[in-house]
């Protein structure tokens, strides 16, 4: 018998019902399943044991599982699903890892050489977690003994574990009096642990992760990002929250209306820190931290993300952190050599062939036709659409993601994307950085990024938990002036660097190649090239470059550029930019 109605679904029929409570089965709706009610699945019943333990389908340590992806599989039991066998354990030990800082504390080799406590040590058990990575072993004693950390480490690499774990340790062992705990403002949220993130994606992601790690605890967890009503969001704030994971703008929202209080923060995490400065976020951090009742620095703990440590981040490390152990996990703003990378000449017009070339020579390759998770990144978002749709009138099923898209519909794509019942994702660069999107087996480039960092960023969806991938960049004459750095960044990483675009540049004595625009003329800026259109034309700003098509020609805005298609044509809004780019991060 089926359930009827369309506006959620019954977990144990998997069909849809307007009911709160399913007539058939007498078992309360999971409004989560609702998120993917257009779909159809041939399911296998799961005991409630199985579905608050079910491994991950990825089998490691980096897997944000959706309550679908996780425990439903199309045509599979849940209890085939791999535990951590697919993570190349032997790749992670050739990782170089450095610490610096005063007395810091040794790594360790298991999950149980510290004083996680039993829940936490059983749920990382029946997570299927066996070895730490690289991060988590130096990471996580380093939080356990109240260190304040500044940590640089790949993508993939395990970090969210390594700071969920530990903050959750230290509030389940000393929660009585915290969760529930109000601020001096009545009816506002007082947090004991605030995560702060770039993007509602990467928020969703953590809050997957602590409430898998928090399981069969009393800690609780809540969100806040923007582009979904806030009131879902206060609703459940004032049920009480011991770790928030936010995005600076609905969290400065939230603030002022008095909903949240930051006077109980002991632990405050910025992930992809590099990243919410690229957005532009730095006014909304400094509020957040110096500007409300968040403790000083002595009376809190710190930990800073980030996969690269330009001067930027180094200030805010120096401003936000007391005596911070510095640690780096591999090569700080690199690739990985487990990413095959490869640069191929094609025009323009020839790409949306060659994508197709591609896409059908991997299909006929696939094994047992489980086809590879291809993602392709483009440049914008209604070339994603276009793309997206010719795709479609070739053969190729595809899903995008990108600003215009709805809370809703981003989360649909990113489901059924995880789950391989659409195996190829078209994204601009909202899905480019702290996504974890597991198994993807080909990244794309079809519109070769503006800047190498965003190329390093795109690139590292694949070749994630120490296993392999492949990355293909289309590359034409419009995109020259990126074939230095290009090469230099598969050099690094060991591939081969194909001879076209070696004529880009001309090497130097020292057997490195540059170029009359960068590093040979004109110098370089804290070991980052920057060319004639930049520094040296206008001058720097706080370590920062800038053209003259921002401040020269506009002037700056608290230290930060804006162009003329942001506040000098619609003016600010509560300090910051407002384009049509910035609700595309949930702000």
């Amino acid at each position: 018998m089926l359930c009827s109605g369309t506006s959620a679904l019954c977990g144990t029929c998997f069909v849809r019902t307007r009911r709160p409570v399913c007539s058939n089965h007498s078992t309360t709706l999971d409004p989560l399943l609702a998120m993917s009610s257009f779909m159809t699945y041939e399911v296998k019943k799961v005991s409630s044991t199985q579905v608050a333990y079910a491994p991950s389908r990825r089998g490691d340590n980096f897997h944000a599982p959706s309550p679908l992806s996780d425990i439903f599989l199309p045509g599979k039991d849940s209890s085939s699903l791999p535990s951590n066998e697919g993570i190349n354990f032997d790749a992670y030990e050739d990782i170089p890892v450095e610490s610096k800082g005063r007395e810091v504390p040794p790594p360790v080799s298991s999950f149980f050489e510290m004083d996680l406590g039993s829940h936490l040590e059983l749920n990382i058990k029946q997570c299927g977690y066996k070895l730490p990575t690289p991060v988590q072993k130096h990471a996580m004693p380093i939080i356990m003994a109240g260190r304040d950390l500044m940590a640089c480490a790949q993508t993939g690499s395990g970090k969210t574990a390594a700071f969920c774990l530990p903050i959750i340790a230290g509030i389940h062992k000393g929660q009585d009096g915290f969760r529930g705990r109000r601020g001096a403002r009545s009816g506002a949220a007082s947090p004991v642990a605030l995560i702060i993130c770039p993007t509602r994606e990467l928020v969703s992601q953590i809050h997957d992760e602590v409430k898998k790690y928090a399981n069969r605890t009393t800690v609780r967890v809540a969100v806040a990002y923007g582009g979904v009503p806030i009131y879902q969001q206060l609703r459940s704030l004032q049920e009480g929250v011991d770790i928030l994971v936010a995005t600076p703008g609905r969290l400065v929202d939230l603030i002022d209306r008095a909903k949240v209080s930051l006077q109980n923060v002991k632990y405050l995490t910025l992930d992809e820190a590099d990243r919410m400065l690229d957005m532009g976020f730095e006014p909304q951090i400094r509020k957040i931290i110096e500007e409300t009742d968040m403790p000083p620095s002595r009376n809190r703990q710190t930990m800073l993300f980030s996969a690269t440590f330009p001067s930027e981040i180094k200030r805010l490390a120096a401003d936000f952190l007391s005596n911070y152990v510095y640690l780096t996990v591999g090569k700080v703003g690199s690739s990985t050599d487990l990413i095959t990378q490869k640069v191929v000449d094609v025009s323009n017009m020839d790409k949306k062939k060659h994508l197709i070339d591609i896409l059908r020579s991997q299909s006929m390759n696939a094994a047992h036709e489980v086809k590879p998770l291809t993602l392709v990144f483009v440049q914008t978002k209604r070339g994603a659409d276009l793309l997206e749709r010719f795709l479609y009138q070739n053969g190729f099923p595809a899903t995008s993601i990108h600003g215009d898209r709805s809370q809703r519909e981003r989360e649909q794509a990113l489901s059924s994307f995880k789950r391989g019942s659409i195996s190829i994702m078209i994204a601009t660069d909202v899905a480019s950085r702290g996504i974890d999107v597991p198994n993807v087996a080909h990244v794309i480039n079809y519109d070769f990024p503006k800047n190498i960092d965003s190329y390093v960023h795109r690139i590292g969806r694949t070749g994630r938990a120490g296993k392999s991938g492949l990355a293909t960049a289309f590359f034409d004459h419009t995109n020259q002036s990126m074939a230095m750095e290009l090469a230099d960044v598969m050099e690094e990483t060991k591939q081969e660097v194909p001879g076209w675009l070696l004529r880009f540049g001309p090497r130097n004595g020292n057997g490195r190649r540059n170029s009359n625009k960068t590093d040979l003329q004109f110098g370089t800026r804290n070991g980052r090239r920057y060319s004639d259109k930049t520094d040296l034309q206008f001058g720097p700003r706080n370590g920062r470059r800038y053209s003259d098509k921002t401040d020269l020609q506009f002037g700056s805005r608290n230290g930060r550029r804006y162009s003329d298609k942001t506040d000098l044509q619609f003016g600010p809004r509560n300090g910051r930019r407002h384009s049509d780019v910035t609700d595309m991060w949930g702000i």
